[in-house]
């Protein structure tokens, strides 16, 4: 029996099961299993021989990368060409076979590459060689863009995140507050720090029985599904935030704009008519959580044109110096460092201080 003929038949016997506290265990074992046959339709066993497929080695340029996904026909193209010919320093990037590349657009100084992902819905959930690569592809985006039509937003969203998650891809999650740790002896050691709903102990030692493990401390410090619990122990899920662009809203009435505005973690447009690209950067730029770090040599202004962009959470000096070349940090002494990260200005230093948007930074040398 083939990976595909399992995974749909564990699918249809979910579809099967009602959901309710006598039944959670059985599901949750049902998960499990699903999320193994997903893993050995991505990485099938003993390697599949076939290197990467071509066009897919997309070289990875600029500060941050956008993965923009959508079926045909929703306005994908035009909202790409669009974005990248009004913003874009290289307009017509080197594109290949499968992925394209149309452009490294400058917004607030960062340099974004957007990248359109097709092909990703079509039969990538069967691992169909194309789908592998593009979902490879995806998982390396700092943002992913979910570009839907306005008339028929839902089922296409629906399809979209279930092709995204059955790849391990979460959209807009943080990962589950869970704690888990192989051991060599002792059993499953389970801890739950508040109530749970769904999982109790012998849901939990069947899951990790389903992967073979036999000795591990579980800590649950949230109310966790089984979802999580595989999640955690799979250890391949990559966390990317997304932003549903509602294309073609000047086929919709004022009233329906005011709906779709309320909805989260969207953002409607006329990629035609270029109505609303603005806001659209603008919510980028927030859920890409940049920080822009400008450069001031001894005795000049600082340089506000090109800033040093580096992602939020590795902003720190040491970082900083990393970004420019790996040599700097053995020649660091100190920094001097203008801005809100300081409590005044100048402020000397070292290499640990964590510093924030628009600071200006000054290297000194040994």
């Amino acid at each position: 029996m083939s990976i595909l003929a399992k995974i749909a038949e564990i699918e249809n016997e979910m579809a099967r099961t009602q959901r309710n506290k006598a039944t959670a265990h059985h599901l949750g074992l049902l998960k499990a299993r699903l999320a193994k046959l997903r893993r050995e339709l991505i990485t099938p066993k003993g390697g599949s021989g076939g290197g990467t497929g071509e066009g897919f080695d997309v070289a990875k340029t600029g500060d941050a990368r956008v993965g923009f996904v959508g079926f045909p026909s929703v306005g994908k193209s035009t909202l790409l060409s669009n974005l990248a010919g009004v913003y874009s320093e290289v307009a017509a990037y080197e594109f290949t076979t499968l992925t394209t590349v149309p452009g490294v657009i400058r917004y607030k100084g960062a340099k974004i590459q957007l990248l359109d992902l097709p092909g990703i819905i079509e039969g990538a959930k069967d691992g169909k060689g194309r789908g592998r690569q593009v979902i490879a592809v995806a998982r390396t985006c700092n943002l992913i863009l979910i570009v839907l039509d306005v008339l028929k937003p839902l089922v296409h969203k629906k399809l979209i995140e279930h092709e995204l998650e059955g790849f391990g891809i979460r959209l807009n999650k943080q990962p589950p507050n869970i704690g888990f740790k192989k051991k060599d002896k002792g059993g499953i050691n389970f801890t739950a720090t508040c109530a749970q709903s769904e999982l109790d102990a012998e849901t939990v030692k069947s899951i990790l029985a389903e992967y073979k493990i036999h000795n591990a401390d579980i800590t649950l410090r949230s109310d966790s599904t089984a979802d999580d619990l595989i999640d955690v122990v799979e250890g391949n899920r990559v966390y990317i935030p997304c932003i549903y662009v509602l294309n073609k809203i000047d086929q919709i009435s004022i009233e329906e704009l005011d709906i779709i505005y309320k909805v989260p973690h969207t953002v409607p447009i006329s990629a035609h008519h270029r109505w609303n690209f603005d806001d659209l950067l603008e919510r980028m730029w927030d859920y890409l959580q940049l920080v822009r770090i400008y450069t001031k040599p001894k005795g000049q202004l600082p340089d506000y044109t090109s800033p040093v962009v580096l992602p939020d959470g590795r902003t720190a000096v040491e970082d900083f110096c990393l970004k420019i070349h790996k040599n700097l940090i053995k020649e660091f002494k100190y920094a001097l460092v203008w801005g809100s990260s300081v409590k005044h200005n100048p402020q000397k230093v070292g290499k640990d201080h964590v510093m924030e948007d628009e600071d200006v930074i000054q290297l000194v040398k040994k």
